[in-house]
């Protein structure tokens, strides 16, 4: 693989608090090398405003590994750019070219509202998660990973649904910013396994009234929530999440 290096233009929004209108601001960077991360490319702009006495872009970041799903970016109007199946972190600068300009945004979504720059406050995902995205088994000690028999079409399943990391690209990309893709991936990989047994009749139902009270969208099947989600979740999950809905109110008083 050729490596190179590149001089780039950068389109970054720049947002003090949720109350600020925010703006675009424009920065040239040079010499980055095509083997950089995106992330990479901006510490070395961070490091070069900060001894200019200027104010570093704030950027959500955490594992830059692909699991944490902290480093949530629009860029060049696609959640985590222009590779498929990757999380900023992961995106490399070989996906540019030499005096490219690239924009980058935070998520647009009321329920996800800007902290500063690019960085939102995805808290309502928590809040989703504390809703129904648990079981309240006492489990004692862990057990053997085998130790309860489960068809492997069910586990595997499951552990698709269960690779979802939370970081909100199937939100950014709706045009209706809606999280079902998120809520019905939870809400299936503890479906499909016997430990999300005993809250499966109210699990569904209470994450889907908090997703909405939380200020989140609905959801119109148009599929740009799987084209750009890094870990690539079915929507699938969210045919499951609705059977399931459907039978919570059949068997509960909610």
């Amino acid at each position: 693989m050729e490596h190179y290096t590149m001089n780039l233009t950068l389109k970054v929004w720049r947002q003090k608090n949720k109350k600020d209108k925010g703006g675009f601001e424009t920065y040239s960077v040079s010499g980055i090398s095509s083997e950089m991360s995106f992330l990479e490319m901006f510490d070395v702009l961070n490091e070069r405003l900060v001894v200019e006495g200027k104010d570093p872009i704030a950027f959500d970041h955490d594992c830059r590994e692909g699991i944490c799903g902290m480093c949530s970016m629009y860029i060049n109007g696609r959640p985590h750019g222009p590779w498929e199946g990757t999380t900023t972190c992961q995106l490399h600068m070989r996906a540019f070219k030499d005096g490219d300009t690239i924009v980058v945004e935070p998520w647009r979504a009321n329920a996800f509202p800007v902290v500063k720059d690019l960085v939102v406050d995805r808290s309502s995902f928590d809040r989703i998660i504390q809703a129904g995205g648990y079981i309240s088994v006492n489990t004692g000690n862990a057990v053997d990973a085998n130790a309860i028999p489960i068809e492997k079409d069910k586990a595997d399943t499951a552990f698709a649904a269960a690779a979802c990391i939370g970081c909100g690209a199937c939100v950014a990309a709706c045009k209706n910013s809606s999280a079902l893709l998120f809520v019905s991936a939870k809400v299936s990989h503890l479906a499909l396994l016997p430990q999300g047994g005993p809250e499966r009749k109210t699990r569904v139902h209470d994450m889907i009234a908090q997703m909405d009270k939380e200020g989140f969208g609905s959801c119109t099947a148009t599929g740009a929530c799987e084209a750009v989600c890094p870990k690539e979740i079915s929507i699938q999950n969210i045919a499951r999440l609705n059977a399931e809905y459907a039978h919570s109110g059949l068997t509960t008083d909610k």
